[in-house]
Formats: C-alpha cells, sequence, structure tokens
C-alpha cells in the first residue's frame, strides 16, 4: 500500500486529534493513529476508548488500506520536516517507510485489526448549532467543571436541550455556570452530561466562526460533525444534580462594578489571602467597595477600596478570589451585576448586557466570614 500527502497538511490534521492519545495507556495501541485510505481519501483516527476523534484528508492513493503507526514519532517527525510531499509505503507486514525529497524514514506500524471499533450512531437525536455558539458555551462553562471523581456527574457539562435553545451548565458545588443559548433548535426536549476531556478537544479544533455543526447523541454517545473532523464521546452514566434549586430566586441588592478594575483588585488582594481559602472579604456600603484579605499565620494583610454602584443595605462578605477573578472571564461586557443578599447566601454575577440570544448566569458560594 502506497499514499503521497503533504507534510504540513498531515500535520495539522494530526495536531487536532493527537490530544485524544493518553499518555499511558493500558492498550498498547491506543498509542497509535489508524490510517485508512480508501479512493484518495485518507481517514485518521485516534482513541482513548471514551473520546474517538477523526479527520479526513485528500491524498493521492492507488489502493486502499489501513495500517496503525505509532503516534508519538509520527508527530515528532512532522515538526521537523519542512512543507513537501511525502511518500508512505507500507508493506504487508505493517513496516512503513516514509520518504521525503532528501531522506528515509522507517518506523514499524500495527495491525489494524486490533484497534478498537468505533461506536455506531444508532438512533441517533441530531441539530445544528454554528462552531463560534458551541466554543463560547464551552468557554464559558468548563472552568466550573468538577475534578471530583467521587460524583461523576459534576465533572462533565450538562446539555439541556429544548425547541426553544439549548442550556449548558456546568457546577462543582463551590460555583455554578448557567449559559442558554435560543438560537439553537433541538428536536426535542432531552439533556445528558458531556466529560470535559472531549469538550477541551472540541474548543481547540472548532474553529470560532459561523460554520455549522452536527451535533447528534443517543442514550451512549454524543457525535460533532465538522467538515473533515469528527468526534465522538461516551456521555457521563450519571443524573446532574437539581442545578434551578440552587439559584436564588430574589437577590435584592445589586451592586455594578468595572470588570477589569474588579479582578485586578482581587488580584493584587488576594495575594494576601490564605492560600488553601483564597478568602478575600468584600464590605460593600454606599459607592465605595472595600476588598480586604488576611492571612493569620504569616501576618500577611492587604486592604483595597473602589468604587462601584450599590443599591442594598450596607453589606460584607467573603469569597474565594480564585473563583471570582475566574468568572469574571465569563463576561464580555466592561462592568458586571453582582446580586446579593445575605453574607450566608450564593451570589450572582451577570454581564452589565446579554449578547442577543444568549444568556449567562454565574452562581458562586459565599465563604464564612472570619471576624
Amino acid at each position: 500500500m502506497k499514499f503521497i500527502v503533504s507534510s504540513s497538511a498531515l500535520l495539522k490534521q494530526l495536531q487536532q486529534i493527537s490530544g485524544v492519545i493518553n499518555a499511558n495507556t493500558v492498550l498498547p495501541i491506543l498509542e497509535d493513529f489508524l490510517f485508512e485510505i480508501e479512493k484518495n481519501k485518507l481517514t485518521v483516527v485516534a482513541t482513548d476508548l471514551e473520546t474517538v476523534m477523526k479527520v479526513h484528508l485528500d491524498i493521492e492513493a492507488k489502493d486502499s488500506g489501513k495500517v496503525c503507526i505509532p503516534a508519538k514519532i509520527l508527530l515528532d517527525s512532522l515538526k521537523n520536516i519542512p512543507e513537501q510531499p511525502l511518500t508512505f509505503n507500507v508493506d504487508k507486514n505493517f513496516a512503513v517507510e516514509i520518504t521525503s525529497d532528501n531522506g528515509k524514514y522507517k518506523v514499524m506500524g500495527e495491525t489494524p485489526d486490533n484497534f478498537p471499533k468505533e461506536p455506531a450512531a444508532d438512533d441517533a437525536n441530531s441539530f445544528t448549532m454554528t462552531s463560534s455558539a458551541l466554543v463560547t458555551a464551552i468557554n464559558k462553562a468548563i472552568f466550573a467543571v468538577s475534578n471530583d471523581d467521587l460524583r461523576p456527574a459534576m465533572t462533565g457539562v450538562f446539555f439541556e436541550l429544548d425547541k426553544k435553545g439549548i442550556t449548558f451548565v456546568a457546577t462543582d458545588a463551590h460555583r455554578l455556570v448557567r449559559y442558554t443559548r435560543s438560537d439553537v433548535s433541538c428536536p426535542k426536549k432531552d439533556n445528558f452530561i458531556v466529560p470535559k476531556k472531549p469538550l477541551n478537544l472540541l474548543k481547540g479544533s472548532l474553529p470560532d466562526n459561523d460554520d455549522e455543526l452536527k451535533v447528534s447523541y443517543n442514550s451512549n454517545h454524543l457525535f460533532v460533525v465538522h467538515g473533515g473532523t469528527e468526534l465522538v464521546c461516551r456521555l457521563i452514566d450519571a443524573r446532574f444534580p437539581d442545578y434551578k434549586v440552587v439559584i436564588p430566586a430574589d437577590n435584592p441588592y445589586k451592586m455594578v462594578v468595572n470588570k477589569h478594575d474588579f479582578q485586578n483588585a482581587l488580584r493584587r488582594v488576594s495575594v494576601f489571602s490564605n492560600k488553601s481559602t483564597n478568602q478575600v472579604a468584600l464590605s460593600i456600603s454606599g459607592s465605595v467597595l472595600q476588598l480586604a484579605a488576611q492571612d493569620v499565620d504569616f501576618s500577611f494583610e492587604g486592604n483595597e477600596r473602589m468604587t462601584c454602584q450599590y443599591d442594598g443595605e450596607d453589606l460584607q462578605i467573603a469569597f474565594n478570589a480564585k473563583f471570582l477573578i475566574e468568572m469574571l472571564n465569563g463576561a464580555d461586557t466592561a462592568d458586571i451585576v453582582m446580586e446579593l443578599s445575605t453574607p450566608t447566601k450564593a451570589g450572582l454575577i451577570k454581564p452589565s448586557e446579554q449578547g442577543e440570544g444568549e444568556q449567562l448566569l454565574m452562581l458562586v458560594m459565599p465563604l464564612m466570614l472570619n471576624n
């Protein structure tokens, strides 16, 4: 079997899917790419048994066939070969010889029969959405996903589908993000949980533009197709917590503050906070917001004040500064609105203006004030 392919085109496609491959896998075959050739089309597949990613590219080939090639050595060699056509020759023992303009490289491939089969999209429901809508949703939600394997339902993003739109929810029990798009129409009411790893891979491989994606799902798997790239991942089989009961219906006090200034003040003050809690206390009164942090063990203390617009009674409430800084990144507006009620109730963070067809709400649990 022999085929010719552009070195840079191949490298670009392989880099898109190489993130699927785990460094220490149980099965040696999972460290390989599966190459499938059929009529001038090359399909390359990578999998870790939970997630499968495929790319298609045009090549020159006379015959069809399959071979597994070790991913690391192939990527390392392609990174150092300048743009040129490469000829791959595969013999019947799956030895691969790669010929460039002035070099010859040999690598031992493996039999493709042992490569895991990918799941079929049986009984799948599908809908379409723009690439940028999905990338934005992943960016807004993924940081709030939990890393606690004892609560598997929280280790992914909850997709809630409806004919009127789609809602993405992520929580780690300390904070929660809910992002809704009304410009996506799903076939029926449904929901499922997508793990963090495939979402990160999608975020890296999808363009932030208006290309149309086809998204399908059945009871066990999610399928996303964009042009020549396909991703299949196993869904998390668990019940997502009822997030609606956590969101306070009425937080009467509203504070509007410049996002950039608030983030920078939090960064400066949190340097002096206790490293295990990152606690920063906010004291709001009138149009003044005071930030204070201290680490009693080391006698560290940091205080800052800034202006804000505040409508409500004087309030002192403490949050994890690291969480707040991350959450503020989700808002794309110059100002953010914080809705608060008492020092023990969750605070809500929203952008000062919502984009057309989208709605973002972030919730953060307060910390106990150490008086």
